[in-house]
């Protein structure tokens, strides 16, 4: 037919999209000159015959007699992933359910799939599931910072394990608090969960540093805990009411970003109120566990409980007390 297809497609981008000729001058004003196709012979698939194309002679060759034209469907894009065609899955979490419960139903659905299709994250899904794979090595950096603390403040091994066994009564109403609520158990919730830890450990630190204090001053073990637990049960109350008071209202915040500090208020009150009740009662009973079982590893104590001591003579010596 003489023609090529740099003619056919030289007429379809100028009749069909429209091309830029030049510019002239209207009373003063520059203007440009556009050349299309009027509207009625570029609206569909069937308007293709009403065009033709100049071949090499000089002759118009219509389209119909090389050309015809037909509806089809075909992908709006093509996405890849690492260099491997994919397809891109996008979702939001319904009201009430964390992002990592709508991750893990999505990886549920995914895996219905046939086979050959896996799934990996981008963007912010991504950035959460590695950081949430870091979570427990995080909590136990974090209370083994706690431990080293007070290991230093009491230059004992062994002493803050009465300490850090109360962080786990105050964690259980953390997480009670957040079931009968509702929360999920996301990053916020995370946080609260690490503040409870350390007004825990602030509840037992106040209770087992007086009484190491009446111990070193010569009390046995019972009357120094006992004297402890009924000295300090003031100021534990005191402190963990103005605290709770403190954090009643991230607990029933409303507004914007109101969810934040609901999963942090609800995490931190649910802490306090079991540390308060529970570890009052139980700190003592670690203490003196702790402390009992480290003196029967050490024999530096009686049968009765009362550590063996023997008065220093005046020439440095040490007197028989037997």
């Amino acid at each position: 037919l003489g023609i090529t297809a740099v003619d056919v497609s030289q007429l379809l981008s100028i009749a069909w999209a429209g091309s830029y000729v030049n510019d002239f001058i209207d009373q003063g004003k520059i203007k440009r000159v556009y050349i299309q196709g009027e509207a009625d012979a570029r609206s569909g698939p069937e308007d293709f015959s009403k065009w033709r194309v100049r071949n090499a002679t000089g002759g118009l060759v219509p389209f119909a007699n090389f050309a015809t034209g037909s509806w089809n469907y075909g992908p709006q894009g093509l996405y890849r992933y690492g260099g491997i065609p994919s397809m891109q899955i996008q979702g939001s979490p319904a009201p009430g359910v964390s992002t990592g419960e709508a991750m893990a139903e999505m990886e549920r659905l995914v895996s219905q799939l046939p086979s050959g299709y896996q799934i990996a994250w981008t963007g912010l899904s991504l950035e959460e599931r590695d950081s949430g794979n870091q979570a427990p090595m995080l909590f136990a950096l974090s209370i083994a910072a706690v431990f080293l603390c007070l290991a230093a403040l009491y230059e004992s091994w062994t002493i803050p394990i009465s300490v850090m066994l109360a962080v786990p009564l105050g964690v259980l109403g953390a997480v009670l608090a957040a079931m009968v609520r509702g929360l999920p158990n996301d990053v916020f919730f995370q946080v609260g969960i690490l503040t409870t830890v350390g007004v825990t450990a602030r509840n037992a630190i106040l209770l087992v540093e007086f009484a190491r204090s009446l111990e070193d001053q010569g009390m046995k073990l019972i009357e120094a805990t006992k004297e402890a637990a009924r000295v300090r049960l003031r100021p534990i109350l005191m402190t963990s009411v103005a605290f709770s008071m403190g954090v009643l209202p991230l607990a029933f915040a409303s507004g914007a970003g109101a969810t934040t500090r609901i999963a942090i208020g609800t995490a931190v009150l649910g802490g306090m109120i079991s540390a308060t009740i529970l570890a009052t009662f139980f700190i003592p009973l670690f203490y003196v566990v702790v402390r009992r079982i480290t003196d029967f590893l050490s024999g530096t104590r009686d049968q009765d409980g009362s550590a063996s001591a023997a008065p220093e003579r005046a020439d440095g010596g040490v007197a028989d007390d037997r």
